[in-house]
């Protein structure tokens, strides 16, 4: 079951998805596991699939490096944020704010503008 929790977060995360939109909630749905130890999971196996997934979309020139510098920075100060905001909240309200964050990226996806 694992295994198959990793290939299916692999296969989302390689298209540039986020693999833990489905790794936190099949972790916690199918594994019982609470939130803030899901969430601290889907941080330690972003790091091998973001690897593989980033060589081959370098190789594949979709990377814009100029836009690096500023997103990770951003990305660096929000990842310090975020962590003592999540160490701070119960794993229910962890659940429910991951829980709204999906309907609203879905909803988005559904009606959002198409190109």
């Amino acid at each position: 079951m694992l295994f198959a929790i990793g290939l299916a977060a692999g296969i989302i995360g390689g298209m540039g998805i986020g693999g833990g939109t489905i790794l936190i909630p099949l972790l916690t749905i199918f594994q019982n596991v609470n939130q803030h130890t899901s969430q601290s999971i889907n941080l330690m196996t972003f790091i091998p699939m973001a690897v593989v997934a980033l060589v081959i979309h370098i190789k594949q020139k979709n990377v814009i490096i100029k836009y690096l510098p500023p997103l990770i920075a951003g990305g660096i100060v929000g990842s310090i944020a975020g962590s003592y905001v999540s160490v701070a909240l119960t794993s229910a309200i962890l659940k429910k704010a991951f829980a709204v964050f999906l309907l609203i990226m879905g909803l988005y996806e559904i009606f959002g503008n198409k190109e």
